[in-house]
């Protein structure tokens, strides 16, 4: 049998074919390298370990790094942040109700606070948080997150010993599972910290960058307002419309956004699993455990959080993860709406459309010299296509028999990964749209209305008049003669001047009792 030294080594011989970078792969790599006086011995339930001497982690960690060299990224660190703040706050609620002595609180709740201010300081600009060195396990662990889990207790057990001026390892003042996990199970607090990682990141982030993005394009919206385009429907012409009009249907897509990611919020917020356990029945947990900690966890964030009404729904699905989930995906529908018109509007300059202007971010082409092309709205949309692309990972991994089996989901791990990326992308993409694109975007007046009189649609207001079948004649007959509405109509004297000249007011057809289609 190969000693734990030789397993390291073989792991990181192997890790190291692949090209993908991550702090688990290099922690396995520079274990492989060191001598036995760069490693320590460490316990667990299973027995000896030998693990970095500098690493916060201990001897179920290190298993895990070796068990799972898959895709070489970390549990993200939005989730790791999570999961110390679930266990400074598990840590409170327990002194609170006499489950855990003072002091023991106190060493939890300190390390704990020591590692959020630690990650509080942010890492340069594309790298990983040096912090993040010490929570190495691969997405792809076992799927209730219990790897994780347990990485998290060690970490905050390691830094409680230092700060107590005891030897990392020590398991003294803080036990990584008699302490820092205690009235707790990988089962109820892995749930409980993707749903808080998932909830703050909307509330922080997410929620303030859509807010952001109504706010552009409600001023587009008012901005434009008076001016008149032709509107298209099947990118055919179709009646006159507003600028203002048709930004105003963006600007309000991106309100509904934002009342979706409040909802996505609460989906998460207010069915914490915590104080479940195990198996959902609370087992080695204080009954008013799961309570208590929601409280905790609201005045440490700012954000609502309760405890779930059925713990054994809250631990044997993530139905509220799927929920969530599925509103991000429409708020990415929402986001290639609004993206791929104004990608349109902008085609050209002198071949397409060409009523906007997008700013010119950088060269659009190696071989046509002076191309300019729509990037910013093309990385919305790419965005887009990821998150629908993440909202079916999160459905398979909720579905029973895959992911929700009798007590307990055990595809959580990659659920979380998944949910904190199409936050984070949706946040950032729409960030980057106003600064980008919205913000300096420029509309072409003279090109906007240069089309309106020249659009056979313009018979639509004709027809409560003369009939449908008459104003169809007028479109067919002008399209043929290359006459406008108004002048054929004229010719052939149709509609007395004035009443003609009130029908074909471009501006009273996109004005509420103005003539014009009842639908599209």
């Amino acid at each position: 049998m190969k000693s734990n030294a030789t397993i390291m080594k073989s792991s990181a011989k192997s890790s190291m074919k692949s090209p993908a970078k991550s702090s688990a792969k290099s922690a396995m790599k520079s274990s492989a390298k060191t001598s036995t006086s760069d490693l320590r011995r460490e316990t667990d339930s299973m027995g000896e370990m030998f693990v970095p001497a500098t690493a916060l982690y201990g001897a179920t960690t290190q298993r895990a790094v070796l068990n799972f060299p898959v895709s070489f990224r970390p549990v993200p660190q939005a989730q790791i942040e999570a999961h110390i703040i679930l266990k400074k706050c598990c840590a409170e609620a327990n002194a609170q109700l006499g489950e855990l002595a003072a002091d023991k609180a106190a060493h939890v709740v300190g390390a704990c606070d020591q590692l959020l201010a630690e990650f509080a300081n942010p890492a340069p600009f594309g790298m990983p948080h040096p912090l993040m060195q010490h929570f190495p396990i691969d997405v792809f662990q076992t799927g209730s997150g219990t790897s994780t889990n347990m990485n998290v207790n060690e970490v905050v057990a390691n830094v409680a010993s230092q700060r107590a001026g005891k030897a990392i390892g020590s398991k003294d003042p803080v036990h990584p599972n008699d302490h820092a996990n205690y009235g707790q199970s990988s089962n109820d607090t892995f749930p409980s910290s993707m749903q808080i990682a998932g909830a703050l990141r909307i509330a922080q982030r997410l929620v303030p960058a859509l807010e952001r993005l109504a706010a552009a394009l409600d001023a587009k919206a008012k901005a434009w307002d008076k001016v008149v385009k032709i509107g298209r429907t099947h990118l055919m012409d179709a009646t006159p419309i507003r600028v203002g009009q048709e930004f105003s249907g963006y600007a309000a897509a991106a309100h509904y956004s934002i009342d979706r990611a409040k909802e996505a919020c609460a989906a998460l917020a207010l069915n914490m699993p915590i104080g479940g356990t195990a198996v959902g029945t609370g087992i080695n947990a204080h009954v008013k455990f799961g309570r208590v900690v929601c409280a905790r966890l609201t005045k440490e964030t700012g954000v609502k959080f309760a405890e779930a009404a059925n713990h054994f729904e809250a631990q044997s699905t993530r139905d509220c993860v799927v929920d969530a989930h599925a509103r991000l995906k429409t708020i990415a529908v929402s986001l290639t709406k609004i993206a791929n018109d104004i990608r349109w509007l902008g085609s050209g300059p002198r071949c397409g459309l060409f009523e906007l202007s997008l700013p010119a971010t950088q060269p659009g082409s190696s071989i046509m010299p002076g191309k300019v092309n729509p990037v910013i709205c093309e990385s919305v949309m790419m965005v887009a296509c990821q998150v629908v692309g993440n909202d079916a990972a999160i459905t398979m991994g909720g579905l029973g028999g895959i992911g929700s089996l009798l007590e307990l989901n055990v595809a959580m791990p990659m659920m979380a990964e998944r949910l904190i990326e199409s936050i984070d992308l949706l946040a950032n993409a729409s960030q980057m749209f106003c600064d980008k694109c919205l913000d300096d975007l420029q509309l072409n007046e003279a090109q906007a209305t240069g089309t309106v009189e020249k659009s056979l649609m313009m018979c639509t207001s004709l027809a409560p008049v003369i009939g449908y079948d008459a104003a169809a004649k007028v479109a067919k007959e002008a399209f043929k003669t290359g006459e406008t509405v108004r002048e054929y109509a004229l010719r052939n004297k149709l509609v007395e001047p004035k009443q003609l000249a009130k029908l074909l007011d471009a501006t009273s057809m996109t004005k509420p009792g103005g003539k014009g289609p009842g639908g599209g």
